[in-house]
């Protein structure tokens, strides 16, 4: 039995374009929020690992936010 169908790679391998403005717009806003939390872990954290993973998190939330608003029906 196959958990993960064709249909459902597909939805999750190819792009989403933006379908509304509106959409379009809730992108930026995320990519902003997170390019901002960012810019603030560089700001206030010593350079190294911990500083890496924060960043490496921040790219994973705005990469599922993103995903969120690309994927709804």
């Amino acid at each position: 039995m196959k958990l993960v169908d064709a249909n459902e790679l597909a939805r999750r391998f190819t792009h989403h374009a933006p379908a509304t403005p509106e959409r379009a717009n809730a992108h930026a806003t995320v990519r902003g929020a997170c390019a901002g939390l960012a810019a603030t872990i560089v700001d206030h954290c010593p350079p190294g690992r911990e500083q890496a993973l924060a960043l490496t998190a921040i790219e994973e939330a705005m990469f599922w936010a993103n995903a969120a608003i690309a994927r709804q029906s």
